[in-house]
């Protein structure tokens, strides 16, 4: 599909008038998304060319007051994952980076990742980067993700750029082709993860993974480059590899770790073509999860307990942060099998990484900070969750296992397994639903409590532990980040143990006139 074709698709079929208000609407915690394509009944474009201008003014005027500099000095990276409308939110990005003079460095195909790393990088040395991506989401999504010298910007920086959006006027006439440079981020990014993986092994070799069989399941985002430009260059083979080319139509599955589609699409892959490890990221590449050579899933928890393992003898009794919804078996691996401390923080991955780059500040050593999704940011790489730099560490511990004589499953075979879980999401049916759930979850501690219940120090929600009687396992049931929604996430130690705790949880959530429970009753 050409450019102006999309062009097109994209812009010509609604023009918005967006004042600030309609602006902040595209906030979605420290990122801005929002609906870029025709094509869903229902949704329509607001992601249109004046407001991809305004939005572009509006981060060239945040970065002078960040940097002190005159817009005319800043240089800005742009690049874009494989999204259908990728090419054309970049033309009028950069038309409003343009309008303000800065200087404009075209990153085309990249990762959200390499788009920091080209604010850190000699080579480069942007004063600021945007990725253009809505990660998992939909085809007709997208968004743009930003960042500085410092890192990934904050939910409170993406408030002051969409108010500051909602007072630019720029002009578009911007020659982009002809006022804007260009250069291969992703070589260089794969260049610096190569070197990473060479520094990390035992062993010196012009080849050093030819001996290994890596299956990578890029999904059709921008993730294809770690097989092609990282691990073939290294001497892996990549047989095993799928969807690799990027099209943003994703027709296989969606690009997310999460998925139960996109799992098994990697693990079959790793089992039919017999690899040592597979690797699945998702659009953006700011997140990933693996199979082991048995088809083992390595995600969610496991994910984190394997990336803690492999950091825990160069960090002896640091503390690992993760999101709210890891579990009890997760904090036993951790603490009595690592010999590591685990913090059970809040949902949201810049709330989990802020946390670690806190305990470090105060001197208490942090080295990774993860979440279930597949998030997770290291205190070695800048705090930066980097998908395929986690990537590059199951490939070392890979590595570095095979010239052992070992194998990297050694690494979680005492992580007690999954056994059962659900997570049941209730609406909560009034418009002041923050006030509304905060009540619910006061009086459901205070029902717990009564009941005689263990309730371990949780930072979002109330959290139920059950270690002996008829019913063992957890519960959490906590406010959505950013929805009218209470979700309930329950984990079973035995079989059948979560429909007991479901019943638990009916009696400790029943008789609040707004808080839709239907799903509990079903089942």
């Amino acid at each position: 599909m050409s450019r102006y074709i999309i062009l097109c698709r994209i812009f010509c079929y609604h023009t918005l008038t967006m004042n600030e208000k309609d602006f902040l609407k595209l906030q979605n915690g420290s990122d801005i998304r929002g609906i870029a394509l025709e094509g869903v009944d229902g949704e329509y474009v607001n992601l249109t060319a004046e407001v991809c201008r305004k939005i572009g003014a509006a981060f060239a005027v945040r970065l002078c007051k960040k940097t002190g500099k005159k817009a005319e000095e800043l240089i800005i990276g742009v690049g874009r994952d494989s999204r259908l409308s990728g090419q054309s939110l970049e033309h009028y990005l950069v038309e409003g980076l343009r309008s303000k003079n800065a200087d404009v460095v075209l990153c085309s195909l990249a990762t959200t990742p390499a788009m920091f790393m080209g604010t850190v990088f000699e080579q480069t040395h942007f004063d600021g980067s945007v990725m253009i991506t809505a990660s998992h989401l939909p085809f007709n999504r997208n968004g743009f993700k930003f960042f500085d010298k410092d890192g990934g910007l904050e939910h409170d920086d993406i408030t002051e750029i969409l108010k500051e959006a909602a007072t630019q006027n720029p002009s578009g006439k911007t020659n982009i082709e002809n006022e804007c440079g260009s250069f291969d981020l992703m070589e260089l990014y794969s260049s610096h993860l190569r070197n990473a993986i060479i520094n990390g092994l035992k062993f010196k070799s012009e080849k050093p993974l030819a001996n290994l069989k890596i299956a990578v399941d890029a999904g059709n985002g921008a993730g294809g480059f770690f097989a092609e430009k990282v691990l073939k260059k290294l001497g892996a083979d990549i047989s095993g590899s799928c969807f690799l080319e990027p099209d943003g139509n994703f027709p296989n599955h969606i690009p997310n770790p999460e998925n139960k589609t996109a799992m098994e699409s990697i693990k079959s892959a790793v089992l039919k073509s017999n690899s040592d490890l597979g690797l699945i990221f998702d659009t953006d590449v700011d997140r990933m999860s693996a199979v082991l050579s048995d088809g083992t899933e390595v995600n969610r928890d496991a994910i984190i307990a394997m990336t803690a393992a492999i950091l825990a003898p160069n960090y002896p009794h640091s503390t690992i942060v993760t999101d709210s919804v890891t579990s009890d078996r997760l904090t036993f691996f951790l603490e009595k099998i690592l010999g590591l401390k685990h913090l059970r923080y809040m949902r949201g991955y810049k709330n989990v990484i802020n946390k670690c780059r806190e305990l470090n500040e105060k001197g208490i050593i942090s080295p990774l900070a993860m979440e279930t999704s597949g998030h997770g940011a290291l205190k070695e790489n800048y705090y930066l969750d980097d998908g395929a730099f986690l990537a590059v560490k199951l490939v070392i511990a890979l590595a570095n296992a095979k010239y052992d004589g070992k194998n990297i499953e050694s690494l979680i075979e005492k992580l007690p397994p999954l056994v059962e879980e659900d997570e049941l999401r209730f609406k909560i049916n009034t418009d002041d639903f923050k006030s509304y759930g905060e009540s619910v979850l006061k009086e459901f501690k205070a029902r717990a409590q009564k009941a005689g219940f263990e309730l371990p120090n949780s930072y979002e929600g109330v959290r139920i532990s059950f270690k002996d009687g008829d019913a063992q396992g957890w519960m959490l049931l906590r406010m959505s980040l950013h929805d009218p929604v209470m979700p309930l996430n329950i984990e079973g130690a035995r079989k059948g143990d979560v429909e007991k705790l479901k019943k638990i949880a009916y009696s400790l959530v029943s008789g609040f006139d707004k808080l839709d429970i239907s799903c509990l009753n079903r089942s």
